[in-house]
């Protein structure tokens, strides 16, 4: 799965040296050697070294609670899991470095807002102390920062709690810097070069975060201005090294990038339940420029795919129509086909449910960053245009009754709405200006039985993911802590088709 190939690949880079452990080997249809012979394909394909490739391994079951070298073995417990760690992991080494210059790798980030900004590592070398100084390097030996340690934590038990002395080998929290971040080095001004680190993998996706300014902004949230929502935006991008912000020229609004929708629909969902109210824009990838040739270079993502074999067809239409390349294919099982594709990243947005519809829900879709390629032309949008409210008011059932058939409702009855909030999904492809409000006209004349209730089809409500991924590029998402609305960014119907005369 991309999941485990992405940490696997970490690792290795590391220089670490695995024990492979293939768990559930108890099950009916389980065939551990065909897993062993792809386990060590996949060490291959990574780049592992041969040192790394002559893994030892077990087979285990940890429902049942064994584990063996070989599976004729005796199957009486997980002693010859720790007989193997204590077998092939190497003892650590820190006593014969606690007289060098002191040195800490900063693997996590974190803001405390008693002590600022907090940078966890292991000791690589020497002593450190509260009151010492140090200096931050880059992966390229480049100082960032130089500072002295405010406060020197570390877990004692369940707690963590300040020391006075750190030495090799203990993993430490150290407070006193502002600018360092992850994968730099920390350690005393004699000494030499940087660590060696991975790279922090960049952002693909970015969104801009602005504030609400719709009729119906303020009344739901008390986090409403654009002080408080840059604020929290910088507060979460100074303990998630995977996110990245920076103003727009509007100054009122904010590019959040991140590494999928995911991620940044949890940081939308976490600021709307501390009572914030922002609008949120149509996410788009984060292009780069090829330094050898100045060409346009898209993020390339690996999409791991689990169907039932009567969905695999439309699975491969529907990624192949959005510039997808099928690079393997086999049976996983039970009646179930894999799928691996590479899948530019601007193609995956809004596909999750489209994926799940074409499943009928069974499937299951896994994806990871992979590299940046050439920019791979147009993708077909949103096939479906928007029903967009004319004015403002309460909707009426007797009007939604009607405009059923123009399309998908996104709003119930009694709800308020407002001059270009989208009410629904047009079943054409163009957008349709509708009256949600107009309520049956009465008469002094009424005929028994003529006047049925009228029964609406429940409307479709979107999750903030699934509103993220739906809106186009003219559109927005209002987001408050009890409601999720769709909007057009230029609310005003004659404002909205100049616009597009003069985009066009």
């Amino acid at each position: 799965m991309p999941q485990t190939k992405f940490v696997l690949g970490k690792a290795l880079k590391l220089g670490l040296k695995p024990i492979l452990v293939l768990n559930k080997v108890d099950r009916p249809h389980a065939d551990p050697e065909k897993v062993l012979n792809e386990a060590f394909d996949l060490f291959a394909a990574i780049g592992a070294n041969d040192e790394q490739l002559d893994f030892p391994h077990l087979y285990a079951s940890g429902k049942q609670g064994w584990a063996v070298v070989d599976m004729a073995d005796e199957r009486a417990g997980l002693a010859p899991l720790f007989d193997m760690i204590v077998q092939h992991v190497p003892a650590p080494a820190a006593e014969a470095r606690v007289d060098a210059p002191a040195q800490l790798l900063a693997v996590l980030i974190e803001a405390d807002p008693f002590l600022g900004r907090l940078l966890t590592g292991r000791v690589e070398s020497g002593r450190l102390a509260p009151g010492m100084t140090i200096r931050a390097l880059s992966r390229e030996g480049v100082e960032v920062e130089r500072g002295r340690i405010s406060k020197l934590l570390a877990f004692r038990g369940l707690k963590r709690q300040p020391i006075e002395e750190a030495l090799a080998g203990d993993i430490v929290a150290v407070a006193g810097l502002s600018k360092a971040t992850v994968a730099d080095t920390i350690g005393a001004l004699d000494a030499e070069g940087a660590l060696p680190a991975q790279p922090i993998d960049p952002p693909t996706i970015a969104i801009t975060v602005s504030v609400n300014d719709s009729p119906l902004a303020g009344r739901e949230g008390d986090k409403v201005q654009s002080r408080v929502i840059r604020e929290r935006l910088l507060r979460e991008a100074e303990a998630n090294v995977a996110i990245k912000v920076s103003e727009t020229a509007e100054k009122d609004a904010y590019e959040i990038a991140g590494r999928g929708e995911l991620q940044l629909g949890v940081l939308i969902e976490t600021m709307r339940r501390e009572g914030f109210e922002v609008s949120i824009s149509r996410p788009r990838v984060v292009y780069q420029t090829d330094p050898a040739n100045g060409h346009r270079l898209e993020p390339i993502e690996e999409v791991t795919v689990d169907v039932d074999d009567d969905f695999s067809g439309i699975v491969i239409e529907k990624l192949s129509a959005r510039k997808a390349e099928l690079k393997d294919m086999g049976p996983s099982g039970t009646g179930k086909t894999r799928l691996a594709f590479m899948a530019p990243s601007r193609a995956l947005i809004g596909y999750q449910g489209e994926f799940l519809t074409d499943t009928r829900g069974s499937g299951v879709l896994n994806r990871v960053f992979s590299h940046y390629e050439a920019y791979k032309g147009a993708i077909d949008g949103r096939r479906h245009g928007a029903l967009i409210s004319n004015s403002d008011g309460e909707t009426a059932a007797f009007a939604l009754w009607n405009l059923e058939d123009r399309g998908t409702m996104f709003v119930g009855a009694g709800e308020k709405t407002y001059q270009g909030m989208i009410i629904g999904e047009n079943s054409k492809p163009d957008d349709l200006d509708v009256n949600p409000m107009k309520a049956k006209q009465l008469t002094n004349v009424r005929a028994s039985g003529k006047d049925e209730a009228i029964r609406l089809t429940p409307p479709r409500r979107l999750t903030l993911e699934q509103a993220i991924a739906y809106i186009d590029n003219d559109e927005l998402v209002e987001v408050t802590p009890k409601s999720i609305r769709l909007r057009k960014q230029v609310l005003n119907p004659t404002f909205r088709k100049r616009r597009v005369k003069e985009d066009a």
